[in-house]
């Protein structure tokens, strides 16, 4: 399997405007050409920082790679279902914010 670690982070506003909406369905609050945003000083960083590296540690992706094609790889269920359990409640506060 391949890892794309391409992103598409640019999003022009007059394109959004230039989709055509269904039949019937209202075009009021779509964004004009004069409209404007401003990303976070955090968020430029980081699209800064993804743009020059990898989005991934590829040595660490070869590592792994080669311990489970040498059946060395261990899965531990603990650690797995601890991580699932914490991406579940980020989401739910990030929901409920």
């Amino acid at each position: 399997m391949k890892i794309d670690n391409s992103l598409q982070t640019t999003v022009s506003l007059s394109e959004t405007a230039a989709r055509p909406g269904k039949s019937g369905q209202k075009t009021e609050g779509v964004a004009n050409s004069n409209d404007s945003v401003q990303l976070s000083t955090q968020l430029r960083n980081i699209e800064k920082n993804l743009a020059n590296g990898e989005v991934f540690n590829t040595a660490r992706v070869e590592e792994i790679k080669q311990a489970i094609s040498e059946g060395r790889f261990v899965v531990n269920p603990e650690k797995v279902a601890d991580r699932l359990l914490e991406t579940v409640r980020d989401l739910v506060q990030t929901r409920h914010a």
